[in-house]
C-alpha cells in the first residue's frame, strides 16, 4: 500500500508538473519508468482520488507550516499564477483599454 507521505508527494509532483487530470497523471505514473521506480505501488485513479481528498487536512497543515517557516508573508511583492483567461481579444477592444500601449495584444 502507498503511504500517506507518498500520496502527498505524488499530489505535489502532479501539481508541479501541471497535471490537472488525475486520469492522465495516473497514466503517466504507470508508464514513466523513472516515476514507476520511485513509486512502484501507485493506486488506481479512484483510489488515488479518495486518498488525496482524505489527506486534504494534512496537505493544508503542511502548506501552513511551510508558509510560517518562510518570509513570504512579509514580502511586499507576491507572484500569483493562475490559468490564463482570454479577454479583450478584438483589436478595437484592446485599443480602447486603459492598458493600451502597456499590455500586449493577442
Amino acid at each position: 500500500m502507498t503511504s500517506d507521505a507518498e500520496i502527498i508527494t505524488l499530489a505535489v509532483v502532479q501539481a508541479l508538473l501541471g497535471y490537472t487530470s488525475e486520469t492522465r497523471w495516473i497514466r503517466r505514473l504507470r508508464t514513466d519508468t523513472d516515476l514507476r521506480a520511485m513509486f512502484p505501488r501507485v493506486p488506481g485513479q479512484s483510489g488515488y482520488n479518495k486518498r488525496v481528498h482524505s489527506l486534504t487536512a494534512a496537505m493544508t497543515w503542511v502548506c501552513a507550516a511551510l508558509r510560517r517557516g518562510s518570509r513570504v508573508h512579509d514580502d511586499t511583492v507576491w507572484l500569483v499564477d493562475s490559468t490564463p483567461i482570454e479577454c479583450a481579444r478584438s483589436r478595437p477592444t484592446v485599443m480602447r483599454s486603459a492598458l493600451a500601449g502597456w499590455a500586449e495584444y493577442g
